[in-house]
């Protein structure tokens, strides 16, 4: 692939589930060790997205192509380079933290004992290591959260589709888990992440795109889309037209 080409090219993507469009008419280019926040109210159309970009998810219309690879001609291709954080926790719960991580190194092909060791320094990293022989179904929502991103690391992808990868996880692993995002993007990976975490979105992501109801409103670097906006949240209100005032209730 040609290092200029994108890693991520969506053109008029639409999915229809019935007579609803979750989403219509996307189009998105996105460089290569870029840091992209996608970012929309609830049932804006952003896991469906991620859905479509991973293959689960066949579009209504529209083009997908990763790494300059057309999905899902090419699907196979392309998976064996993606590391995905799910929004639902979609791991094993009859499995231990350490069984699932090396499971799921052994999918993407590395062999046993290259698996079980990077198994090993990924429980170490995410402080995982005392709790590695627990099974899944046993852990709290943040402890699931840090082993699907250490599951996602395992094969060292080039692109991490993450789906609110910070939602349940506490001060200390969110913090552990955003120093190892930036350093991926220091080596050249790209992120494409959805959050509600704005603050979180507006440290660490260099571009940012939001949709509502399906439809971009807004792709353009952080300084584009804050303007004149004080805050990426005021900037955020504004795209989406959330912005009107707070009534009160006379009983409350």
């Amino acid at each position: 692939m040609d290092d200029a080409a994108p890693v991520i090219e969506v053109h008029n993507l639409r999915k229809v589930y019935g007579t609803k469009a979750a989403v219509d008419g996307l189009t998105l280019s996105i460089p290569a060790g870029c840091f992209f926040g996608f970012l929309g109210p609830n049932g804006a159309g952003k896991t469906t997205t991620i859905k479509m970009l991973m293959g689960l998810a066949p579009p209504t219309e529209g083009a997908i192509a990763l790494f300059g690879l057309p999905m899902p001609e090419k699907a196979l291709d392309i998976k064996q380079q993606i590391g995905l954080v799910p929004d639902e926790s979609l791991l094993f719960d009859h499995l231990t933290g350490g069984e699932f991580i090396e499971f799921a190194g052994r999918i993407y092909q590395l062999d046993r004992a290259v698996a079980r060791q990077r198994t090993r320094e990924l429980l170490e990293l995410f402080e995982l290591d005392t709790a590695g022989n627990k099974l899944i179904s046993e852990y709290s929502k943040g402890m699931r959260k840090r082993v699907a991103m250490a599951a996602a690391l395992i094969h060292r992808p080039r692109l991490f589709l993450m789906d609110e990868p910070f939602e349940g996880v506490d001060a200390v692993g969110a913090r552990l888990m955003k120093d190892i995002l930036l350093d991926q993007v220091r080596h050249g990976a790209t992120i494409f992440l959805t959050s509600h975490v704005l603050d979180v979105v507006e440290r660490l992501c260099d571009r940012v795109a939001i949709i509502r109801d399906g439809k971009l409103v807004i792709d353009g670097s952080m300084a584009e889309l804050r303007g004149e906006a004080a805050t990426l949240e005021e900037a955020f209100v504004k795209a989406v037209g959330a912005g009107r005032a707070f009534g009160s209730l006379n009983w409350l």
